[in-house]
C-alpha cells in the first residue's frame, strides 16, 4: 500500500498516579523532519521517542504534542537533616556554657531552624514513565499510518483514473499521426497541381517532401516512452512502500516527454491533446507530492 504524507493520530496511556497523551500530525517534506513538544521532564526520553517514530515514518513534517498529568497525592515528602541539627545544637550548647546560661531549646523550636526540616519532592520512576510514554507514542503512531494509508487509497485511486486519462490521450494522438501525414501529402499534391497544371509531377520528390515532414513531427518514440513511463507509475503504485521519490522522478520524465510531443506538434487537434497531457501529469506531479 501507498501512504499519503498527511496524517493524525491520537492516544492516551494512564495508570494510577499519571497520564500521558500523545498527539501527532504531518504536513509534505521531502525528507523526515519530526518536531517534538512536551514538558521538560520528558526530555530525557526524546531519544526514545525519535526512535519510535523512525520506526513508522520514513518522509513528512512530523508535529508531535505530549502533555503529562501527575495523579499521585504523594509527591512531596518532608526529610530529616539530622546532621544539620547536630551542628545546631552543638553550637547552642557552645554558646550555653560560654555565657553561663540554660539551654532551653524545644525540639519544635529546633525543627524551624534552617534546611532541619526540608520538603522534597519525590522522584518518578524513570521505567514506569517511560513505560507509558512509550505505550502511548506507539499507539499513536499506529493510527497515525492508518490514517495516513487511507488517504494513501484515495491518492492511488485519482492517480490511476488520471493515468486511464492520460492513455486515452495517448491513443487519440497515435491514431491522428498517420492521417497528419497523408493530410500534408493531399495538400502538397494539391498545391502542384494548382501551380503546374497538368505538368506531371515528380512523385520522388513529393515523397522526399513527405518523409521529411512525418520524420519532423513524429512522436512515435516519445509515446512509446510515455506508455512506458505511465505503466511504471502504475506498477510502482501496486508495489506499494514508500514511493514517493521515484514517482516525482517518473513524472518528471514524463512531462519531459509530453513537451517533445507539444513542440512537434503541426495539428491543432494534436496540439489540444498535448496540452491536455501536459495539464494531466502537471496533476499527477502535485498528488505525487502528497505520497511518502
Amino acid at each position: 500500500m501507498i501512504k499519503s504524507m498527511t496524517g493524525f493520530g491520537r492516544f492516551e496511556a494512564s495508570d494510577t498516579d499519571r497520564k500521558i497523551t500523545v498527539e501527532m500530525k504531518s504536513v509534505n517534506h521531502r525528507y523526515f523532519e519530526p518536531a517534538i513538544k512536551m514538558p521538560k521532564k520528558l526530555n530525557f526520553y526524546e531519544a526514545g521517542i525519535r526512535t519510535i517514530l523512525k520506526k513508522y515514518i520514513d518522509r513528512g513534517k512530523v508535529d508531535v504534542f505530549i502533555t503529562y498529568e501527575d495523579f499521585s497525592e504523594n509527591k512531596f515528602c518532608l526529610k530529616y537533616n539530622s546532621e544539620i541539627a547536630e551542628e545546631y545544637m552543638s553550637i547552642l550548647n557552645y554558646i550555653s556554657e560560654q555565657f553561663g546560661i540554660d539551654n532551653d531549646i524545644k525540639a519544635t523550636a529546633l525543627s524551624r531552624y534552617p534546611e532541619v526540616i526540608t520538603m522534597e519532592e519525590q522522584s518518578d520512576d524513570d521505567e514506569q514513565v517511560w513505560h507509558l510514554l512509550e505505550r502511548a507514542v506507539e499507539n499513536a503512531c499506529a493510527q497515525f499510518v492508518e490514517t495516513r494509508a487511507a488517504e494513501g487509497e484515495k491518492l492511488k485511486a485519482d492517480l490511476t483514473g488520471k493515468l486511464d486519462y492520460m492513455l486515452e490521450l495517448l491513443d487519440c494522438i497515435e491514431e491522428r499521426s498517420p492521417r497528419i501525414i497523408q493530410e500534408y501529402r493531399e495538400r502538397l499534391e494539391d498545391k502542384v497541381y494548382e501551380l503546374l497544371g497538368e505538368a506531371s509531377i515528380d512523385e520522388g520528390r513529393i515523397a522526399t517532401e513527405v518523409t521529411i515532414f512525418a520524420d519532423k513531427i513524429c512522436v512515435d518514440e516519445e509515446t512509446v516512452r510515455l506508455r512506458s513511463h505511465i505503466e511504471s507509475t502504475r506498477d510502482t503504485l501496486n508495489e506499494g512502500g514508500c514511493v514517493g521519490r521515484k514517482l516525482d522522478f517518473i513524472a518528471q520524465e514524463m512531462n519531459r516527454e509530453a513537451n517533445t510531443i507539444l513542440s512537434k506538434a503541426n495539428d491543432l487537434e494534436v496540439t489540444n491533446w498535448a496540452i491536455s497531457l501536459k495539464t494531466e501529469i502537471e496533476k499527477v506531479r502535485e498528488q505525487i507530492q502528497n505520497i511518502e
